[in-house]
């Protein structure tokens, strides 16, 4: 009888606590979270929680039969970015439901030595803690509206050159900072990395954004935080809707961002730094801003299981994806410069079977298949076509006044299509290493930066430019923690999203077609529907309009100013055309000629 009334007391606590405690809003897109009482563990353990635990949950939705293997992570107490705790009994999935209606899910948790990142089946714990414990939930409609990306659903790469949200399938343009990379090298975030000795000078306090916090928006620990989630603040309210960071720069240019405890252990997560990261990438989805979650750089390539996928490259891909994969808008870098093709490598090179099988291991273990991309460093020929798992490239470019940019993109389009995977090509760096994107305080104009990147870029087919900020000036690419810097071409790059997402153009469907207009300009068509004319410098042009017919009414945009000018034109088509900017200047104009 005793062992009956133990077995059955066993049972319930296993109910009670295996079962796992859901949070979050249960609406289409959100963030659903799961904690369950797992193992008492510490970071620090002998027996390491990272590696020899394994918490995997399958999510599958009643109606559709669709289902999704979600890897967890060990959370210490629970609320680790408030109490800075190291150690507790808390296991956590985070979960983005797709569909409405019911969900259900299961637990399968594992022991024993690697069994994070071991290819063999996993042992031991069977029946123990969570494992094998289910349940079910509901999910309603979302009811977020405008930026915040939950109103739109997770943003996929289609096989096009172009990413789509799933819940609208409205197509995304981006424009936003690639500087700092080291974004998340910030003093209020908990870690060793403040006082290690390992450039602690460059920790940054983001001072000059803390104005722009606002009440309500997320802080940790009684307020830490306001500056750099003010500088995000910042971003959305100058109408952009991208940021970029490094998540490694162990033996980079920096030295102070890694998941780690430490600078010199590579399997120890610090669990409350990345709960204040997650609180901050969290915030950065609200207001529209695309995560481009940057996992590596040329110098430390070679760091983890020297630039191949073994286990504590895994185990460092692993976490980021159970912590973070739940996002909607994100991309994952493989690497800024990789490859060998640099004279002095601090770490060994990657070659291009290491390339391509850091691109397998993310498309194998996020549930959600991001984007994935990866930075040049060498080309990216040998790691085209349908067997790659890279859905675009990073591109990177070396000539100050950006002139490489729209070939790049339409380079990279073309070659990608005809090896039989059509690329998504953003442009991360253009201009070069020294300069790039200068302060508003050197050249207020950007007349470069427009001409030449912006509007290069976007008139090729790119889906998004990054502005990295160049070493040899005020607030670069290292340094700034104040994006005010480049406040005036902010408005420059709103001007263009505006252009391609208020006229309804479908630049899904377009491609280059430089080759019916004058030489240093550029065109945009979808043949004998739309057509997008950009003139770099003013005047009168010839624009081939030979293989279309009808009439076309033409608009004048103002990059500039962002501004229409007044009056609309009408064209006909089946002949080479004329075609004036408004006014007779060496000024840059855009138009729309639709059927």
């Amino acid at each position: 009888m005793r062992i009956l009334i133990l077995l059955a007391l066993l049972s319930s606590m296993h109910a009670a606590f295996g079962q796992g405690s859901i949070s979050g809003e249960l609406k289409l897109w959100h963030k659903v979270t799961i904690d369950f009482e797992g193992p008492q563990v510490a970071e620090d353990d002998e027996n390491n929680p990272f590696f020899n635990y394994r918490l995997n949950v399958e999510f599958t939705h009643a109606g559709s039969g669709k289902t999704y293997l979600v890897p967890g992570y060990f959370a210490a107490d629970g609320n680790a970015g408030e109490t800075s705790a190291t150690s507790g009994n808390v296991w956590r999935v985070h979960f983005a439901p797709d569909e409405v209606g019911e969900w259900s899910y299961s637990v399968d948790f594992r022991k024993g030595n690697w069994t994070a990142v071991s290819e063999k089946k996993a042992t031991g714990v069977s029946g123990e803690y969570m494992d094998g414990a289910k349940g079910t939930f509901s999910i309603v409609p979302t009811d977020k509206t405008g930026f915040d990306f939950r109103s739109k659903g997770r943003l996929s790469y289609v096989g096009k050159h172009y990413l789509q949200f799933e819940g609208t399938g409205e197509y995304f343009l981006k424009q936003g900072p690639d500087a700092p990379e080291n974004l998340l090298s910030y003093a209020d975030f908990d870690g060793t990395f403040h006082n290690d000795n390992h450039k602690d000078e460059m920790v940054k306090t983001w001072e000059p954004h803390l104005k722009d916090w606002k009440e309500n928006d997320p802080v940790w620990k009684g307020g830490k935080g306001k500056a750099l989630i003010g500088a995000l603040n910042y971003l959305h309210a100058k109408g952009l809707n991208s940021v970029s960071f490094l998540t490694l720069n162990i033996v980079g240019d920096d030295q102070n961002v890694f998941p780690y405890v430490d600078y010199d252990h590579y399997d120890r997560f610090d669990v409350s730094k990345l709960d204040q990261w997650e609180m901050v990438f969290a915030h950065a989805q609200k207001l529209g801003l695309f995560l481009h979650f940057k996992t590596a750089e040329v110098e430390n390539q070679g760091l983890l299981d020297n630039g191949g996928v073994g286990a504590f490259r895994k185990l460092y891909y692993r976490e980021l994806i159970a912590r973070f994969g739940h996002h909607l808008a994100l991309n994952w870098n493989l690497g800024e410069e990789v490859g060998d093709w640099v004279k002095n490598h601090k770490t060994p090179p990657q070659f291009k079977y290491q390339r391509l099988a850091m691109a397998q291991y993310f498309y194998d273990h996020d549930p959600y298949n991001h984007h994935i991309v990866i930075h040049n460093g060498n080309p990216f020929d040998d790691l085209l076509g349908p067997e790659s798992k890279l859905t675009g490239p990073s591109v990177q470019t070396s000539k100050p006044d950006f002139s490489q940019v729209h070939g790049s993109v339409i380079k990279w389009r073309k070659k990608s299509a005809e090896a039989g995977k059509p690329w998504a090509v953003a442009v991360d760096e253009p201009g070069d290493a020294q300069h790039s994107l200068l302060p508003d305080a050197e050249n207020p104009t950007h007349d470069n930066a427009r001409k030449n990147a912006l509007w290069g870029a976007m008139m090729a087919g790119a889906w998004g430019v990054e502005w990295y900020f160049g070493y040899k000036h005020a607030h670069s690419d290292l340094t700034c923690e104040d994006w005010r810097s480049r406040d005036l071409f902010w408005d420059q790059c709103k001007y263009a999203l505006d252009f391609f997402n208020n006229n309804e153009i479908p630049f899904w469907e377009m491609d280059t077609a430089d080759e019916l207009i004058s030489a240093d300009n550029y065109c945009f068509a979808k043949t004998d529907q739309i057509y997008l004319v950009y003139l770099k410098n003013g005047g009168t042009v010839d624009l081939d309009l030979s293989k279309a017919s009808g009439e076309y009414s033409l608009k004048w945009f103002n990059p500039r100013t962002g501004e229409y000018h007044k009056k609309e034109e009408k064209v006909t088509a089946g002949e080479l055309v004329k075609i004036t900017a408004p006014k007779k200047s060496e000024e840059d104009w855009a138009a729309i000629l639709k059927k």
